[in-house]
C-alpha cells in the first residue's frame, strides 16, 4: 500500500508568487554522479544561466571537498604537516563543523576522519577490493580514525591536522551540494524548483499548477513489491543511505561501503536503507548515514531524540522480506 507524506508547515508566500506555466529541466555531472533540476523559470532568467550557476556551485563543492581530487582543499588538509592550521572557506567550515557535531552526537558512529578505512576497504580513490583486508591492517588503520583528534577553531574558522588524519566527507558533501545548488537558484530569483544530486533531493516553492514537488522515496531492491512512499518536498530535503549502492562480494558475503568507524568493518546490523527528511539536505545526508551505522534500534532512538523524520528498512530474516521502522516525526507527516 502506498503512503503519502506532507510537510507539517507550508510557506504561504509560495502560493502568492506569480509563475510561468512551464517547468524547465536541466542537468549535468558532479561528484562522480549526475545532477538534475526542474524549475519554474522567471522570464528574465535564461535557462543556460541557471544551469551555469548550479554547475558552478557544485564545481566549488568538488574543489573544496573531493577526496578524489589531489588539488582539492580536503586533500591539502589531509596532506598537511602535523600541527599545521588551515584556514577554511565558509562552505567547508560549515560542512566540517556539522560533521563533527554529528560525530559527537552519535559517539563516533559517524566519523568524518574515516578516510583511511574507506581507502583500505577499496571504496575510495584506490583500487577496488575483491576480498576483505586482513584484521591486522584494519586494526592499524583504525588508530588513525578518531574525530576527536581533529581540532576545529570555530572562532577563527580553521582546522589543525594532528598528523595522519584523513577526512572523507562523502557522506555529507553531496547533500551540501544540493543546498549550495539551491542557494544558487535562489540567488537568481528562482523560488520554485526541485534539485537532485545522486539521489539526494530538495524541493522549494510550487509547480505552476500550485502543487508541490512530489517525489518517490528511494527503496532498496529488497523492498520490490512493497508500497511506495510519496513525499511533498515543500521547503524540505530527503536523503537515503543504503547498503545496495556500493559493495563487493567475497566468500559468499556482501561487504557494503557503510563502514562502522568504531569497528573498522562494514556494518552487518540488518539495515538495508535509511532515509531522513530534513530542512537541510546536508543534514539529511549525514543523518541517514549515521542511522545506517547505528542500526534500527539505536537509529530510531536518535530519530526520536532529535525529532527526525526517518524511515529505516531492515532485512526480515524470518520472513525473507523487509521490515519498515517509522519515526514519530515521519508518522506525523502521513496524510
Amino acid at each position: 500500500m502506498n503512503r503519502v507524506l506532507v510537510p507539517l508547515a507550508l510557506n504561504t508566500a509560495s502560493f502568492a508568487r506569480a509563475r510561468p506555466d512551464r517547468v524547465e529541466s536541466l542537468g549535468g555531472r558532479t561528484m562522480g554522479t549526475s545532477w538534475s533540476a526542474r524549475l519554474v523559470l522567471p522570464v528574465e532568467v535564461p535557462l543556460d544561466m541557471a544551469c551555469q550557476h548550479v554547475q558552478s556551485a557544485l564545481d566549488q563543492v568538488v574543489a573544496e571537498m573531493s577526496h578524489w581530487e589531489a588539488a582539492s582543499l580536503l586533500s591539502r588538509v589531509n596532506n598537511a604537516v602535523p600541527g599545521e592550521w588551515r584556514d577554511l572557506p565558509p562552505g567547508f567550515f560549515h560542512v566540517l563543523a556539522a560533521a563533527l557535531d554529528i560525530a559527537r552526537l552519535t559517539d563516533g558512529a559517524y566519523d568524518p576522519t574515516i578516510g583511511p578505512l574507506v581507502d583500505l576497504w577499496g571504496f575510495g580513490p584506490v583500487a577496488a577490493r575483491i576480498a576483505p583486508p586482513p584484521a591486522d591492517a584494519i586494526a592499524e588503520v583504525r588508530e588513525c580514525v578518531s574525530w576527536n583528534r581533529l581540532t576545529l577553531d570555530r572562532d577563527a574558522r580553521r582546522v589543525r591536522q594532528p598528523g595522519g588524519c584523513r577526512l572523507d566527507l562523502s557522506a555529507i558533501a553531496k547533500g551540501h551540494g544540493v543546498d549550495r545548488a539551491s542557494a544558487a537558484l535562489r540567488g537568481l530569483g528562482i523560488g520554485d524548483f526541485l534539485v537532485e544530486v545522486g539521489g539526494e533531493l530538495r524541493g522549494e516553492g510550487l509547480k505552476p499548477d500550485g502543487s508541490p514537488w512530489w517525489v518517490t522515496l528511494e527503496r532498496p531492491p529488497a523492498a520490490t513489491g512493497a508500497g511506495e512512499t510519496l513525499i511533498a518536498l515543500h521547503q524540505l530535503s530527503v536523503a537515503t543511505s543504503g547498503d545496495y549502492r556500493r559493495y563487493f562480494e567475497s566468500g559468499g558475503r556482501r561487504y557494503s561501503h557503510s563502514i562502522d568507524p568504531r569497528t573498522g568493518v562494514p556494518v552487518t546490523n540488518g539495515v538495508v536503507s535509511a532515509s531522513v527528511i530534513h530542512n537541510s539536505c546536508m543534514m539529511a545526508d549525514v543523518l541517514s548515514t549515521a542511522i545506517t551505522i547505528l542500526g534500527a534500534e539505536a537509529g530510531m532512538a536518535l530519530a526520536r531524540a532529535q525529532n527526525l523524520a526517518a524511515l529505516v528498512i531492515t532485512a526480515d530474516e524470518s520472513g525473507g522480506g523487509v521490515r519498515e521502522h517509522l519515526s514519530p516525526a515521519l508518522e506525523a507527516m502521513l496524510d
